[in-house]
């Protein structure tokens, strides 16, 4: 397996994000000695996508005091913003955002729009009230592994192409990872596009080299963050 020209990968080769496909989430409401929270938990992967989020919440919700909001993104956590929307520094922004950092998550923000129920929560109050509202929609939802993936081709003669495929599409490597068959390109041999978390691409070599008696070799494409299902 040809791999020299991509090198070592640098920086994380996984992260966690909330279980679902970018742009979706979950909604959930919260009711606080009469106050609504009502949490927008979306995943997003640009700072512009999260505070579009953010403004759609404010126009639909015109008539809220509070649009309180965290969001981090990246596969190291690298961009971080929070924002208390009026309620007291420190009360409402960070807390959340503090939920989001336990969990461990990135590529995600939330949004807490409250209405106000006449009963005033306190600073404490309020950092418990907008930390359940975030952790309620993360236990809610779940959350889901992302990793960085090899993407790599494997060039199979056209007359074994439909017994390798059945092949491939099984394969489960050792450490119990599955390959992806990402596509065929059919020309003079058929060229199958496949995906490998990195942590495992050590693997595919020999697993290729098993199930060909050695004829079949993988070349590195590219690479690509990719959810893991199960």
């Amino acid at each position: 397996m040809s791999s020299e020209s991509e090198g070592a990968p640098r920086g994380p080769l996984r992260y966690t994000t909330i279980a679902a496909v970018p742009g979706r989430g979950v909604d959930v409401e919260l009711e606080i000695k009469r106050s609504r929270f009502l949490t927008r938990l979306r995943r997003v992967s640009t700072e512009e996508a999260a505070r579009a989020v953010i403004e759609e919440r404010r126009h639909t919700h015109f008539d809220a005091r509070h649009h309180c909001s965290a969001f981090i993104l990246g596969p190291e956590g690298q961009a971080a913003r929070s924002s208390d929307d009026g309620e007291p520094s420190g009360t409402a922004g960070v807390p959340m955002l503090n939920v989001l950092r336990h969990h461990e998550l990135s590529d995600v923000v939330a949004v807490v729009t409250r209405y106000f129920g006449g009963i005033k929560l306190g600073a404490g109050g309020l950092v418990r009230a907008y930390s359940d509202a975030v952790a309620h929609a993360v236990a809610k939802l779940g959350t889901r592994e992302v990793r960085l993936s090899r993407l790599m081709s494997v060039d199979v003669p056209m007359a074994d192409a439909g017994a390798v495929e059945a092949q491939l599409r099984g394969l489960v490597l050792p450490s119990g990872t599955a390959v992806s068959v990402e596509g065929i390109e059919w020309t003079d041999v058929a060229r199958f596009s496949l995906a490998v978390p990195v942590v495992a691409e050590d693997e595919l070599g020999p697993a290729l080299a098993s199930l060909s008696s050695g004829a079949l070799h993988a070349v590195v494409t590219g690479q690509r963050w990719a959810d893991v299902t199960r």
